[in-house]
């Protein structure tokens, strides 16, 4: 079987050989068992299910929450020349409907389904009639309570399976602790336990934890000494993107911003533009690096605390995709564990504030108490906040909380271009424009323009399209949606709008209720992922890598020897004793800039002498101000 899969390997993907541990999970699959694949953020997770996928017969059928990621992957396939769609919320009727029968009369090879989407009546109709030969489940640590990202709707997998009893699951994942990895065997109906993990372990990665006042300093330091490569800047604050960016611009390092809140289109020019090394730097929050493939990032550098271990292990793993040396550098200021632990407090807010909130989203949306099951709206969180005095931190957290409790689904915006599709015969097409002679010039066009646009949705462009007729683009978007109310075709216009997705209908606040056992367990989790960010950030005295691995359970004793820690222990810090009577001998009783100590002591590595400052602050032989200035103590 080996010998099917590597040949398919290499006739699609032009691989000659699997990656370590990629061809023992194909091989699971194909021998019919249910799989459960860790591999690390870049590890190549999805050869692990569309090869075997390419060699079993039938249909793949792919959960995933990523709709930006589904979309990617369905792009690449087709043009591998290989048959995929996706089902996601947000997509015309018609649209979802020729998924579906393309799904069920077999012209698919792979189906990519949003999770939320497993609990409705024509889905679960749909797959009783498909053959499906593999269930692959990306992101699956969204289906434990115990996990940091939990997602109910995974919860619906394991309901399908009995329409597929034959079927192996393939779950994959980045990142799990050894509580989560049992857990998603268990609650996806592992016939027996069936783990593939590859370490965690990233050799050519260092992993820094520095406690500055002076992040902006130490920033720019770093991405000056940084030769070749780009880097990622991560902040939890929309608005201090663009603050880093236009900072970064203006000493001379070129940068761009990101987060969810721009529209689709600006968000993926920016993305190409780091992606083709146009810009250096890109800072984002964590909304930037799904499904991200750049291997020169040389630098990923958090200047805020990350919420948990997981989150903070997936982001710094996109450096070094190379495997040539990368480094990964966490700033931390005094103010920051507490800052971390009030997010904490508001990310939970009180019922009747809930309740309050959930209520005016009804009123916002235009939902009546008792209806709005399955109905997708565009939904702008900020332009909701604003309407009704909220504050957006509240609303953002209030609205986690009830995804999370299965009340919806929310997507980031997404650029979703406008498609059409004919649904008239051509005996009823010549007919149409011979009685409406007013739409045969638009009619002509796309017979003649877009191929295939009587048996599936093609993408169109209102304004290029307008163009070529020689008519206004208002008038070809008027004239496609009267066409489309005479059923003469279908017309899904462009949406670059966030969707929220109800899962059940709305319902009156008198009877609204969360689990407390949830969330206060959900609360409890939180806090124990919280002290693990602090625990790793003011243990300095354990190799950072060590650290890190044994959260994941993954327990060694050989120190990277290059992280802040294994620099700062004693049995090294002997070739420091020249570095740390260098800096001594600059210093005065007056404060100087931190950058100004560094140039004086420029014949030694710039970590090495931070490191050194660092070591006599913790000793009381240096002061170190707020404003990142330093003196004799």
């Amino acid at each position: 079987m080996s010998a099917v899969t590597r040949s398919i390997l290499q006739q699609y993907w032009g691989y000659p050989s699997f990656r370590p541990l990629q061809e023992d999970i194909v091989d699971s699959v194909m021998a019919g068992k249910d799989t459960l694949a860790l591999l690390p953020t870049g590890g190549g997770k999805s050869i692990c299910f569309q090869v075997p996928g390419m060699a079993m017969e039938g249909l793949c059928l792919v959960i995933t929450p990523l709709i930006a990621l589904m979309k990617d992957q369905v792009a690449h396939l087709v043009d591998k020349g290989i048959s995929a769609a996706a089902i996601y919320s947000g997509m015309h009727p018609d649209a979802l409907d020729l998924a579906y029968n393309q799904a069920v009369f077999g012209r698919l090879k792979f189906l990519y389904v949003s999770p939320e989407r497993l609990q409705t009546n024509t889905f679960i109709e749909a797959v009783k009639r498909m053959k499906v030969c593999l269930l692959a489940v990306d992101e699956s640590h969204c289906i434990s309570q115990w996990g940091y990202d939990f997602r109910p709707p995974y919860l619906k997998i394991a309901d399908i399976r009995p329409y597929m009893p034959k079927t192996p699951v393939l779950a994959l994942t980045a990142t799990a602790t050894a509580k989560v990895v049992d857990d998603i065997q268990l609650r996806l109906g592992f016939k027996e336990k069936n783990v593939f993990q590859s370490s965690f372990e990233r050799k050519n990665v260092t992993y820094n934890v520095f406690h500055e006042a002076d992040k902006y300093g130490v920033l720019r330091r770093k991405l000056e000494a940084m030769k070749e490569g780009s880097a990622i800047v991560y902040v939890r604050n929309r608005k201090r993107t663009q603050v880093i960016a236009d900072w970064l611009n203006s000493v001379g390092i070129s940068a761009t911003f990101y987060h969810a809140g721009l529209d689709a289109k600006t968000r993926d020019d920016r993305q190409n533009l780091w992606m083709k090394g146009k810009v250096k730097v890109i800072a984002a929050t964590n909304a930037f690096g799904m499904g991200i493939d750049k291997p020169d990032v040389r630098l990923v550098i958090h200047m805020d605390l990350p919420d948990s271990i997981e989150a903070y292990f997936q982001e710094a793993g996109r450096a070094g995709r190379d495997l040539k040396p990368s480094e990964a550098f966490l700033l931390v200021s005094p103010a920051d564990i507490q800052k971390l632990k009030d997010n904490l407090e508001q990310s939970f807010p009180e019922l009747e504030r809930i309740k309050l909130i959930y209520n005016a989203l009804g009123n916002y949306l235009n939902i009546p108490v008792g209806t709005g099951e399955n109905a997708s709206h565009p939904f702008v969180i900020s332009d909701f906040a604003n309407r009704y005095g909220f504050s957006l931190i509240e609303v953002f957290h209030t609205l986690k909380i009830l995804e999370k409790e299965g009340f919806f689904v929310l997507s980031d915006s997404f650029d979703e271009p406008s498609k059409v599709m004919i649904k008239a015969s051509r005996d009823d097409i010549y007919g149409f424009q011979v009685n409406n002679p007013q739409y045969s010039d638009l009619v002509k066009h796309m017979l003649r323009s877009l191929p295939g646009v009587m048996s599936d949705f093609v993408k169109i462009n209102e304004e290029m399209m307008a163009k070529k007729i020689g008519m206004k683009p208002e008038k070809v978007v008027e004239q496609l949606k009267k066409l489309e109310s005479y059923n003469f075709l279908s017309y899904a216009q462009r949406n670059d709008k966030p969707q929220i997705l109800f899962l059940s209908e709305f319902v009156d606040t008198k009877h609204f209720s969360l689990s407390k056992e949830n969330y206060y367990d959900r609360k409890r989790d939180a806090e124990e992922r919280v002290k693990a960010v602090v625990d790793f950030v003011n243990n300095d005295e354990e190799c950072r890598s060590v650290q890190l691995l044994r959260y994941f359970n993954e327990k060694t004793k050989k120190t990277c020897g290059r992280c802040d820690a294994c620099l700062r222990k004693a049995g090294n810090r002997l070739p420091y004793n020249r570095i740390e009577e260098k800096v001594q001998s600059v210093m005065s009783e007056t404060a100087q800039p931190m950058q100004e100590v560094l140039a004086q002591c420029s014949e030694f590595d710039e970590a090495e002498v931070l490191d050194s400052i660092r070591f006599l602050v913790d000793n009381g032989v240096l002061q170190l101000g707020m404003d990142g200035t330093v003196k004799r103590k």
